[in-house]
């Protein structure tokens, strides 16, 4: 039988206890610096970079968190959360319209809610890649490609928004936990395609 990994004196917990509470505090911050909504894609990009560096021996705590997220805010950082937030607007209102009896508005409403689900993904996507601390264009190429190839990973990004939806509904104070679990998700998700990519 293996041995269990001891702790470090002064620490309560275990190892993966402390990832925990370090996801869970990372998240409250993503969720903090989400509040203005056009940070959205930036601060969820300096999440997974910050849990993406835990996996090579670098803190993930807030205060790194916050170091990494006061080097992003760029004007092509805002643009892409003005992007989020114009499209995330626009298929609401196309939605809206659908449901108001327009004639073939239940195909348009599966269409737009075929593009949202698809945009979504590929937004997401992009938020874990590495490219996207420097460059969204890049990121959202590279996301779209990784969309085509790995559906899978596709579904898997679509549980985590799920699983983060549900939580929230269920109690609306877990809506300030989830950004860092779902920062993990999408870094594992990232992580699994460049693993089968290179493979």
């Amino acid at each position: 039988m293996s041995s269990l990994p001891t702790r470090e004196p002064g620490e309560l917990f275990g190892p993966r206890m402390t990832l925990f509470a370090d996801v869970l505090s990372v998240g409250l911050a993503t969720a903090v610096a989400c509040l203005p909504l056009v940070t959205a894609p930036a601060a969820l990009s300096s999440a997974c970079a910050v849990l993406r560096g835990a996996g090579q021996g670098q803190p993930a705590t807030a205060g790194r968190y916050f170091a990494v997220l006061r080097r992003r805010l760029r004007v092509g950082d805002l643009a892409a959360g003005a992007v989020a937030v114009a499209g995330a607007l626009l298929c609401v209102a196309d939605l809206a319209l659908a449901g108001a009896g327009l004639p073939g508005a239940p195909l348009f409403a599966v269409v737009a809610a075929a593009i949202g689900t698809g945009a979504l993904v590929v937004g997401l996507r992009a938020c874990a890649r590495p490219e996207s601390l420097t460059d969204w264009p890049a990121a959202v190429r590279a996301a779209a490609r990784d969309a085509v190839r790995d559906p899978g990973g596709c579904g898997l990004v679509l549980l985590a928004v799920a699983t983060a939806a549900l939580c929230a509904w269920m109690m609306v104070p877990l809506a300030f936990l989830t950004p860092g679990p779902m920062a993990l998700a999408l870094t594992a998700v990232d992580v699994r395609s460049a693993g089968m990519s290179g493979s």
